[in-house]
């Protein structure tokens, strides 16, 4: 890229966004607990990964492998997934999650 200042493009306000295809949903992990009830401190191997997590992003649905699919889940909605479905990505320092709205199992109402 001749000409163009690449320190430019990265600047600190430059913001990474996932937007999910088809039938897929961008969930943000909550975190695992560090205590159990009892008031027992856990270390990082013994904390278990929640299943639970937030809707950041909700992909469009439409046509998936011939069958049309409505999306039911919305961004801000508190859902329980499936213990090993998806895909963990990286973004920044954030951890992300992923999955198939399939692979959804529940939303939690409050």
């Amino acid at each position: 890229m001749a000409g163009i200042d690449a320190n430019a493009f990265f600047k600190e306000d430059f913001i990474m966004k996932l937007v999910p295809l088809a039938d897929k949903v961008v969930l943000k992990q909550s975190e695992a607990e560090e205590t159990t009830k009892s008031g027992i401190i856990l270390t990082a191997q013994s904390q278990e990964k929640p299943q639970y997590a937030d809707v950041i992003a909700v992909g469009p649905g439409g046509n998936v492998d011939g069958k049309e699919v409505t999306m039911h889940v919305k961004v801000g909605d508190r859902v329980i997934y499936s213990k090993y479905a998806g895909t963990d990505v990286k973004l920044g320092d954030e951890n992300y999650i992923v999955v198939k709205q399939s692979d959804i199992i529940a939303i939690v109402e409050d």
